[in-house]
């Protein structure tokens, strides 16, 4: 069975910040399913270890709402925290156990019985890739997680961990925007849609910094994408997000806001089709020059 991400989808790492009532957050969770947005991205560290069961609160007094819904989830990192004593120092861990006992968790969290997606949340250079794919396949043929994937891994580090497993990795989760090129530079965009994989986009405007960021750069970007975005009659989070979906790859890009407006910002970057070279116009005010 494969996995269909919407290509918008909702984050929550900072959930906890909003202050939301359950009833709020689920107004939230109903309004962007209507629109369309299926894919909640959670990670089990996001809120000081507080955001998966805030979210698992509106699953427990809206359970129809479970099925209507595919839930992403990340583990892999200890943070130092009053939730977590037992943590010392800041580690990564990918051993069967504490991948277990992390997905055990946020499925009590969430208050569901089956996780869609789990991701490793980010590249563990102590990593035995045996022991994290004997964690998946525990996970898998017990029905609590029916896909896997990755966030922040290079391509390397992707097929490491594949090449452990009878079943395909479906994404890797990385950082690209308007001001951050890292992904088209490293080989991960390429790597990615060579093996038909879809990525999942976090940070898609830079975590604010193209609204306000008062340098050359973010400004000669700023004022391309404002330029773009009259023709549009749009706004600057709707060209920046359809900068994204109208490439080949097909990112499924996640928006971490909790304010309807933005997401319905960025909504609109699905029904704006870029022409090629007001891509490229973008990519060279990003990178200060043309392609050579």
């Amino acid at each position: 069975m494969s996995l269909q991400l919407s290509r918008i989808a909702l984050g929550l790492w900072r959930s906890r910040e909003w202050n939301y009532s359950t009833a709020q957050l689920a107004d939230l969770v109903k309004q962007s399913l209507d629109l369309g947005i299926d894919t909640f991205d959670h990670a089990d560290i996001y809120g000081d270890y507080e955001c998966e069961a805030l979210f698992g609160n509106v699953l427990k007094e809206n359970s129809s709402l479970r099925n209507k819904m595919k839930i992403v989830t990340k583990c892999g990192i200890k943070l130092v925290s009053q939730n977590r004593p037992e943590h010392a120092i800041k580690t990564y861990d990918t051993g069967t156990k504490h991948i277990v006992d992390s997905a055990n968790r946020s499925l009590k969290n969430f208050g569901t019985d089956y996780i869609d997606l789990l991701l490793i949340h980010r590249p563990d250079p102590f990593m035995n890739a045996d022991e994290t794919a004997e964690a998946f396949n525990e996970l898998r043929k017990s029905g609590k997680v029916l896909h896997f994937g990755v966030s922040n891994f290079l391509p390397h580090q992707f097929t490491l961990l594949q090449s452990r497993l009878d079943f395909p990795l479906v994404t890797n989760q990385i950082e690209v925007s308007v001001l951050n090129l890292e992904h088209f530079d490293n080989g991960n965009i390429d790597f990615l849609q060579e093996k038909r994989i879809v990525p999942m986009v976090w940070s898609p405007f830079a975590g604010g910094r193209m609204f306000w960021e008062n340098s050359e750069r973010a400004n000669l970007v700023r004022n391309v994408l404002n330029e773009i975005a009259g023709k549009y009659y749009a706004g600057l989070e709707a060209i920046a997000a359809a900068w994204l979906l109208v490439h080949p790859v097909k990112f499924s890009v996640v928006v971490g806001s909790g304010k309807l407006d933005r997401i319905k910002a960025a909504m609109k970057g699905l029904e704006i089709k870029l022409s090629r070279e007001e891509w490229f116009k973008i990519l060279a005010a990003s990178r200060g020059h043309e392609e050579p």
